[in-house]
């Protein structure tokens, strides 16, 4: 697998110098096991709980496979919850820093076993699929640390000092961000066959590890539904109405895509003024390329373009140290903004349009956030699939989303 740096590594590296365990979980396929074995090649034992004999070890003898003075890295470690215990206590007799590199491709169920095991002990890290300027090969998520803290008078300088190179932000979505289809694979037909190998997967063995699913032909039609609503309010008696499952499975099924890292549920800006807000979540894919081919889709649309921004977004906040929130924000009469980062005292508002030429009518509810948020509100940015870089407004800079991210 490319072995491309990746925006996270500088934070891996940083925690494993301090913590004696760090776990770093994401979706499968996503470059976990390359970004250990480059960050430290040669240096660590690496073991996966996918290989059966591994597996078998960890549940009978754990002390076995955690013991010694070599650093280890222990892959999809959700297998076998006994390994973190054996764990907790090799860190108890000795508490080495980056002795434990644990790596897993399930949120909520790896995160649990791992609190109840290595409270204290452990740091934590998610590995997005690769955003576009880590394929490009340089390491980084988008320029959202340098907007947020130039002053907005600066702002115009900084991104037309970005190269002017103007990308295809379909064919970014259609390939997607798993490094083999992202990088490895040059044709449509290559990448179908590689998403489809993948989708099975997950559905014959993934899937069953976190659950037993009576029917994977509706699940994966829950699925390909969720796919068509990319972008929406999660509305689970819609879902379930349209696939015609009952409400309750609905909800622990979207749990489950959630938990393996294939869909991200985006919150609501909490923080209420003078409007009434909407509080449901809205729906994204953490890969766009795995959402188009579930869908059936070989033409993206606006919502694929907010998707690539949502994954930038998220790439670069969990490469941080300083923890900032992501969400959107919407009034019950349709005002929306698509994505408000908010650090500290600090909100940037940001809409996503895939036209090539915004008008003024597009920072309408941009500049009403704005109204509604005053002084902690950042001046608004209004991405688009165009060339022109301008202030659309006075509080309102219109800019090409790859000048961005």
């Amino acid at each position: 697998m490319n072995a491309l740096p990746r925006a996270v590594a500088a934070a891996l590296a940083e925690r494993l110098a301090v913590m004696p365990a760090v776990v770093v979980t994401g979706a499968r396929q996503t470059g976990k096991s390359t970004l250990a074995e480059r960050l430290v090649p040669g240096r660590r034992r690496y073991r996966s709980l996918d290989d059966l004999d591994v597996l078998d070890a960890a549940r009978r003898d754990p002390e076995a496979l955690v013991g010694g003075k070599e650093p280890v890295t222990l892959a999809e470690v959700q297998r076998a919850p006994e390994l973190l215990r054996a764990v907790k206590r090799a860190i108890d007799r000795e508490r080495t820093p980056g002795r434990f590199l644990l790596m897993g491709s399930a949120n909520p169920l790896l995160m649990r076993q791992v609190s109840e095991s290595l409270a204290g002990r452990a740091s934590y890290l998610t590995l997005w699929p690769m955003v576009r300027r880590e394929q490009e090969g340089q390491g980084r998520g988008g320029l959202w640390p340098e907007l947020l803290e130039a002053p907005e008078d600066e702002w115009l300088d900084l991104l037309s000092a970005q190269p002017d190179e103007r990308r295809d932000w379909r064919a970014l979505a259609l390939k997607g961000g798993f490094p083999t289809p992202a990088l490895d694979l040059k044709t449509a037909s290559g990448r179908a066959i590689w998403f489809s190998g993948y989708v099975q997967t997950y559905l014959e063995r993934d899937l069953q590890d976190l659950a037993s699913i009576a029917s994977l032909p509706d699940f994966r039609r829950l699925m390909r539904t969720a796919c068509l609503r990319l972008g929406q309010l999660v509305n689970q008696t819609e879902l379930g109405r349209d696939v015609g499952l009952p409400q309750p499975t609905v909800h622990r099924w979207l749990n489950l895509l959630e938990t393996s890292y294939l869909t991200v549920r985006l919150p609501a800006y909490a923080v209420n003024r003078t409007k009434r807000l909407i509080k449901s979540p809205k729906l994204y894919w953490g890969d766009v390329g795995l959402a188009l081919h579930l869908a059936g889709l070989t033409a993206p649309a606006g919502a694929h373009l907010e998707n690539l921004a949502l994954s930038d977004l998220l790439a670069w906040r969990d490469a941080r140290g300083e923890r900032v929130e992501i969400g959107y924000w919407r009034t019950a009469i349709g005002e929306e903004v698509d994505f408000v980062i908010e650090t500290g005292e600090q909100l940037l508002p940001i809409e996503v349009k895939a036209t090539a030429r915004p008008r003024m009518s597009d920072a309408a509810h941009l500049r009403t956030f704005r109204g509604e948020y005053g002084k902690a509100s950042r001046a608004g940015l209004l991405l688009h699939a165009g060339t022109g870089l301008e202030w659309l407004t006075p509080d309102v800079l219109a800019a090409p989303w790859w000048r961005v991210f």
